[in-house]
């Protein structure tokens, strides 16, 4: 058996959820990882990742996304409603420097907030890493004012642990932890 035929099988699993469903993120998401990445509170929140143009946001995809899918099989996954076909958001498990545990992390377009749709899709990734992957433990950092995102994580039983700073950074964040 080939376990490289393996992973990228793995790779290329789609998901569902009752309204939703989850693909790995792929060249074919540009327009809406420039979208997302500049949105006033993605910046405020999770950062600015320097993403001015489509270009931009297709090196973003392959120097971030696309090695982390070939090396653990897992990461960030676009959202897809199921109605309409829309895309609105990502939700994924990253390997982050500075943290020993896997975190996981949501965006979605504004228009699309408030309607449950970020609970779904974190829930069932989160259960992707743990069954499918065999994760012990997941983590997830958020700012101390970025309260919906707080929320979130505690719906997802993570606890918070403490606070971390992340290399090459100066703020401070919340960190959670699954028990």
């Amino acid at each position: 058996m080939n376990p490289r035929k393996n992973q990228h099988e793995q790779e290329s699993k789609s998901y569902e959820t009752e309204r939703l469903i989850l693909r790995p993120m792929s060249l074919e998401d540009v327009d809406l990882i420039f979208e997302l990445y500049n949105m006033p509170k993605f910046i405020k929140f999770i950062g600015d990742r320097s993403i001015r143009s489509l270009a931009d946001a297709e090196n973003y995809i392959k120097n971030k996304f696309l090695p982390q899918f070939e090396k653990c099989g897992f990461g960030n996954y676009l959202i897809v409603l199921k109605e309409g076909n829309q895309k609105i958001g990502g939700v994924g498990i990253f390997e982050r420097e500075g943290l020993d545990i896997v975190d996981i992390g949501f965006s979605v377009l504004e228009r699309f907030e408030g309607k449950g749709y970020m609970h779904e899709a974190a829930q069932k990734v989160k259960s992707i890493g743990m069954q499918d992957f065999g994760l012990k433990k997941i983590s997830a950092i958020t700012t101390k004012d970025n309260f919906s995102s707080q929320k979130l994580i505690e719906k997802l039983d993570l606890k918070f642990q403490k606070y971390v700073t992340l290399p090459n950074e100066d703020e401070e964040l919340m960190y959670f932890e699954t028990e």
